[in-house]
């Protein structure tokens, strides 16, 4: 028997959600607008090798891959930026950087499903492309949270934890790893809120670390979560590290904004190609992992065989954001609306409505035909339901007179118009 169920970790969208989606969408395409943002969008299919890096990453075993009818290796894209990439290096000679660029386009990765986790989603990715200092993050964080702002959320609800990645690298020279096995350490790393310490350990010394490295290490957590300013003690000569993250936290000061940020050294995401700056964004009650992250990633394009060229961005999906604006009771009540509902009670009036409907679309009003042919009551109601402004009525006896009968749904109150007259001005 067929299955009338969605593909498990999939999605269908009836009218009453996506209302609720496309009040999402347009929050972040108006802000990506807002702020300067150019809209852009590849095919849902790509190379599958785009995505197959050898640091471990966990995307790389997520893909829904497969081999085409004529044996390339494709894969439905998991997520966005390996796609910009590509993009950008085809044309790179001539662009003009610095770009800005957003698009909001369908992932899928078959991953374990949690609460907010499914294996398609949907998600918005705004990029700042060839721009190397610090404005770049200001620009991107703060078009995350103006868009968080919108959604009636507010630095009560959430929070940016922010770190940068050279600390990380900084800790690991400092404790004897080997720079070549930094990514993947990291990747390693950023389980570890999803494992347990021993677990955790040892997929550490599977790729390299003894045990006082791992003693080392876990004291920088340690300490890195009490306090800020304890992580430099544990950097030596590469302190200095911290210096860029300081700087970020003063910008965004200045543009009102820091009680979003909380420094947070554990902070690594879990893509190999972060170079730099690192965020994810996080409930303030922890109900929910990452709702958001991105994050510095400079040397990604250099990996697909063009130049370093600095870029940060971030990727925000749906999923997450709508089951904390649930939770919070915060996601608006969203109906159908139109402008007019055109009610016939009869199939002769058929013709007359059609025209009717036509005229109003044609000056720029939205209107709908119901030509179930009801009873003037369950009409209504139905105009009602459909959330119809006002009702125009084909009465057999005004229509004879050349008349419409016009109702305000609102007031409940009716007028009788010259049909041409109307059609000329329905207002």
């Amino acid at each position: 028997m067929t299955t009338l169920q969605p593909v498990r970790g999939t999605r269908d969208f009836y009218p009453e959600e996506m209302r609720v989606r496309n009040w999402l969408f347009d929050i972040w395409r108006q802000t990506s607008l807002r702020f300067g943002f150019e809209e852009y969008d590849a095919c849902v299919l790509e190379s599958e090798d785009l995505y197959i890096r050898k640091a471990g990453d966990e995307i790389t075993e997520q893909l829904y891959s497969f081999e085409d009818k004529g044996g390339r290796r494709i894969a439905l894209r998991p997520e966005m930026t390996p796609s910009l990439a590509r993009l950008i290096l085809q044309r790179k000679n001539t662009l003009s950087f610095p770009l800005k660029w957003f698009t909001i386009p369908q992932c899928f990765r078959y991953e374990r499903m949690t609460r907010g986790r499914k294996r398609e989603h949907y998600q918005w990715n705004l990029d700042v492309v060839g721009q190397p200092d610090l404005t770049a993050e200001v620009e991107v964080i703060s078009a995350l949270l103006t868009s968080l702002e919108k959604t009636g959320l507010d630095a009560s609800h959430v929070e940016l934890r922010v770190n940068d990645r050279q600390i990380l690298n900084g800790l690991l020279s400092n404790i004897g790893i080997p720079e070549d096995r930094h990514t993947e350490a990291m990747v390693v790393i950023d389980k570890r809120e999803k494992l347990s310490p021993e677990v955790l350990d040892q997929l550490l010394r599977d790729v390299g670390l003894d045990n006082d490295q791992l003693d080392k290490l876990n004291a920088f957590f340690s300490a890195a979560e009490e306090s800020f300013a304890e992580v430099g003690r544990h950097l030596g000569s590469h302190g200095a590290a911290t210096e860029g993250l300081l700087r970020l936290l003063e910008l965004l000061q200045g543009v009102g904004l820091r009680d979003y940020i909380t420094i947070d050294c554990t902070v690594v995401r879990g893509l190999s190609y972060y170079t730099g700056t690192v965020f994810e964004l996080r409930d303030r009650a922890g109900k929910f992992r990452s709702i958001c992250g991105g994050g510095r990633y400079d040397s990604l394009l250099s990996a697909f065989g063009g130049e370093s060229i600095p870029a940060i961005g971030f990727g925000f999906g749906d999923v997450v954001i709508q089951e904390l604006l649930a939770e919070l009771k915060l996601l608006p009540e969203l109906t159908h609306d139109i402008d007019f509902a055109v009610l016939p009670f009869s199939e002769q009036q058929a013709p007359v409505a059609l025209e009717v409907a036509q005229r109003l679309r044609g000056a720029g009003f939205r209107a709908g035909s119901d030509f179930s042919y009801r009873k003037l009551g369950r009409a209504l109601q139905r105009a009602s339901e459909i959330g119809a402004r006002k009702a125009v009525l084909l009465l057999p006896e005004e229509l004879e007179r050349g008349e419409l009968v016009v109702r305000d749904m609102a007031a409940r109150t009716e007028v009788r118009v010259d049909k041409e007259a109307f059609l000329n001005d329905p207002e």
